[in-house]
């Protein structure tokens, strides 16, 4: 009976055991079902229904609801996201086809629960306040110095300590000097001489002495003497070995550098006097607020020993020169102090209010149309002529980046909310509200922001007066977008979700989709094709400039590319390929307008690099692969070049291996030996429009190469590395290679900061230059550059 007994607690215990394991087993499975995978399943349960027409032959809208976070949640009610909380949105049933890729309809009740709030785009002037901190510091040119003018002993210093306040005139220091007193006799001697010869009838003879006389007396006025002082040696007859040095203004003495009994030099500074009546503010600045700071605006702020109180000053200078470890400029503020509360030294905080006007001027209306000193800010004149104080040519307020003195409706800049944008860099995301719509309709859009004033961003480009933007919503409106697998500030070339799926990089589309972009290579009219043609070759132009580095020829490459773009005739367009050029329209049109406006070579790099990746994929997207390189199949290259030339690229090819095995030491050896063969290339070998396209490349080539090899630290060689890589990518376009295989041009777009760069290979397989072991795959090719095939169509 025991032996039962324990038999059966034994099954009773394992019975326990069993149950829990089945009730864990069931716990896991439910929390399965109620994660992403029955999400999924209730997606799949949606798409079944919404495929399925009811009884009677009537096709039922039916409205599904998703979380704009976690759009795999797609539930058939509303109610909160079982993963995040957050409310969801309707996703079925109350959308509308859209009109263009990025374009958006839904439901009033879509637009109540997203809270959408939409703002007209507007010209203003608006208002920025420029905040900074500083200290009061003496102001350079109210100071002065005592200093002996004459070698001596300092016999009795009469200020005999720092901060006594002075009046010019004031006794400061009597000086003993042997020569003061050889100098006093010549002149007593020469006084005289001239009374014994007044009589003479020598009139040369008078002439000579009184010129004796008169250089005796200049001799001492410069070593310091007055008028008074001189004219009371000549009554008193006799000379003394002693001289009395007096203040040259008033002020107060903030520095005593000698001391009684001392023998000094000529030269030696015995006291400094400042004169506080007027002193210096010197400000920092951070250097995205220089562009709303100008020389001669007013400058309000306030000291920590006064609170409350504000004082006031004008910009007088603001520095050249950026300090790198604060990223500050210094900016210096005139301020008058007739009653020397302001103690140099003492902490303030400054602010500039600046009214913006259109292209980054400031309004100002006591300055409109005025005329000012360069020198001294505070002369101010209704018209040309020269400053009273200094005498330099006035100039107006205009060349100083101040509004003119009627300002139009021209002069207000194009604004939007800064909550309007969803900012992405230089560019941002808006969402523009479509009118005369049956349902609330949004439409996607990029824009180039110009700089932030306040609570606004200044527009260059992307919007026009009138249109009404979203202000509140437009996430939740980008969201949507990228459930839709549509372009957006998060997924800029679509994919990612349902419905139309664009590839920007490739325009591949998805065949098992109802939406998806036909192939339009053969669908694109023939006056289209040379239009577009024509801008690409206005983009090849721009990386020509981009080569060259002349910012002028680049800003003017790009200037040029917007009327290209303009002038592609998009009305013999139908169908879908309507909808895709405009999307290449307003991206390559935001490239024209932030590249002619670019200010360093840098910035005219970055934006190359962009357009050239929009032209790639506008290219094969209308099937322009071909129209896009007449450049490499129409220049003919004779083999004997080809020979010298492909050493060029094997060397280069060398460079981008060791770099990307962080070798920077044989980077610059590979670089040394790539430019001997550089230099190696006979360019007599070719004639004409390649020879002329030949010592363009050369010269660019040899600069990026002697940079790599001069270069100091291993970032340096590889920005070299960069733009060589830009100019050999081009050059091998025009002039192809017989080194065998092909070269693929990869694309890292997170280096330099996620500027982005791209380099070449002879391999597919990605090794990166720019990260070396950090990051050694980071990059995708992007553009096979010469091919084999390529090559047999060259001249042998």
């Amino acid at each position: 009976m025991k032996h039962a007994g324990g038999i059966l607690r034994r099954l009773r215990t394992f019975g326990v055991i069993l149950g829990a394991l089945l009730m864990l087993v069931v716990g896991f499975w439910l929390r399965g079902v109620l994660s992403a995978p029955a999400a999924a399943a209730v997606e799949n349960q949606a798409v079944s229904g919404a495929n399925q027409a009811p009884a009677g032959g009537q096709e039922e809208e039916t409205t599904w609801w998703t979380c704009s976070m976690h759009p795999q949640i797609k539930l058939p009610k509303p109610g909160l996201c079982p993963i995040c909380g957050m409310q969801l949105i309707p996703l079925k049933g109350n959308q509308e086809k859209a009109g263009s890729l990025r374009e958006l309809s839904i439901g009033e009740d879509a637009r109540k629960l997203m809270e959408i709030e939409t703002v007209p785009v507007e010209r203003r002037f608006v208002e920025t306040r420029v905040r900074m901190v500083g200290k009061v510091d003496y102001d350079e040119t109210r100071l002065k110095y005592i200093t002996a003018w004459i070698p001596g002993r300092l016999d009795r210093l009469f200020v005999d300590y720092t901060g006594v306040p002075v009046q010019k005139g004031d006794h400061m220091v009597s000086l003993y000097s042997p020569e003061l007193l050889s100098a006093q006799e010549e002149l007593l001697q020469a006084v005289k001489v001239t009374a014994r010869v007044s009589d003479s009838s020598s009139s040369l003879m008078r002439q000579t002495t009184e010129a004796t006389v008169k250089a005796a007396r200049e001799k001492l006025r410069l070593w310091g003497l007055t008028e008074a002082q001189i004219a009371e040696i000549e009554q008193r007859g006799t000379p003394s070995d002693h001289m009395t040095i007096y203040a040259p203004a008033g002020g107060i003495v903030i520095h005593k550098s000698a001391q009684e009994g001392m023998y000094v030099n000529t030269g030696t500074r015995i006291y400094t006097i400042a004169d506080l009546s007027r002193v210096w503010v010197r400000l920092d600045a951070y250097e995205s607020d220089l562009m709303w700071l100008r020389y001669g605006q007013p400058v309000e702020f306030t000291a920590e020993s006064y609170p409350g109180e504000v004082f006031t000053g004008t910009v007088s200078f603001i520095d050249p020169m950026l300090t790198e470890a604060t990223r500050t400029v210094k900016v210096r503020v005139d301020v008058s102090n007739p009653d020397l509360r302001l103690k140099p030294g003492m902490f303030v905080r400054a602010e500039v209010r600046a009214e913006v006007a259109a292209a980054g001027r400031v309004m100002n209306p006591s300055l409109a149309g005025k005329w000012v000193c360069p020198m001294h800010p505070d002369v101010i004149k209704d018209s040309p002529g020269s400053c009273d104080i200094c005498g330099m040519p006035l100039v107006s307020t205009e060349s100083l980046g101040y509004v003119g003195a009627a300002p139009t409706d021209a002069d207000k800049p194009l604004v939007i909310p800064t909550s309007a944008a969803l900012v992405t860099g230089t560019r941002a995301i808006v969402y523009v509200e479509v009118p005369n719509q049956e349902k609330p309709t949004y439409e996607g859009r990029e824009i180039v922001l110009g700089p932030q004033a306040g609570d606004f961003y200044l527009v260059r480009s992307g919007l026009q007066e009138g249109e009404r933007v979203v202000a509140r919503g437009n996430f939740k409106l980008d969201a949507e977008l990228q459930i839709q697998a549509k372009p957006s500030m998060m997924t800029p070339e679509g994919g990612g979700g349902g419905g139309m799926h664009m590839d920007m990089g490739g325009a591949k589309a998805k065949s098992n989709e109802p939406n998806a972009m036909p192939n339009m290579t053969m669908s694109v009219p023939a006056g289209v094709r040379i239009a577009l043609q024509n801008v690409v070759a206005a983009g090849d132009a721009v990386e020509q400039a981009v080569t060259g580095q002349e910012l002028s020829s680049i800003r003017h490459a790009f200037a040029d590319l917007q009327p290209a773009v303009q002038a592609v005739p998009k009305g013999q367009l139908t169908g879908p390929i309507v909808m895709q050029w405009q999307e290449y329209a307003m991206l390559l049109t935001n490239d024209a307008v932030e590249g002619k406006g670019v200010d360093t070579l840098t910035d005219a790099q970055r934006v190359a690099g962009t357009l050239r990746q929009h032209l790639q994929s506008m290219t094969a997207a209308f099937g322009l692969d071909q129209a896009a390189k007449p450049m490499a199949m129409s220049v003919r290259v004779p083999a004997a070049f080809h020979q010298q030339f492909d050493k060029v690229v094997e060397g280069y090819l060398r460079v981008g291996k060791v770099l990307a095995s962080d070798q920077p030491d044989q980077a610059k050896v590979a670089a040394k030996e790539t430019l001997d063969a550089l230099h190696a290339v006979d360019m007599k070998l070719l004639e004409g429009d390649a020879h002329m396209l030949w010592m363009k490349d050369a010269a660019g080539l040899e600069k990026s190469l002697d940079a790599i090899g001069r270069a100091q630290d291993v970032e340096k060689i590889r920005q070299a590395f960069a733009l060589l890589s830009e100019q050999l990518a081009g050059a091998v376009k025009r002039f192809g290679w017989t080194g065998g295989g092909s070269l693929y041009r990869i694309h890292c777009p997170m280096a330099f900061n996620n500027r982005g760069a791209d380099w070449l290979q002879d391999t597919d397989q990605v090794h990166n230059p720019y990260f070396g072991a950090a990051m050694p795959t980071c990059g995708s090719v992007v553009e096979v550059i010469a091919t084999e095939q390529q090559k047999e169509t060259r001249e042998p």
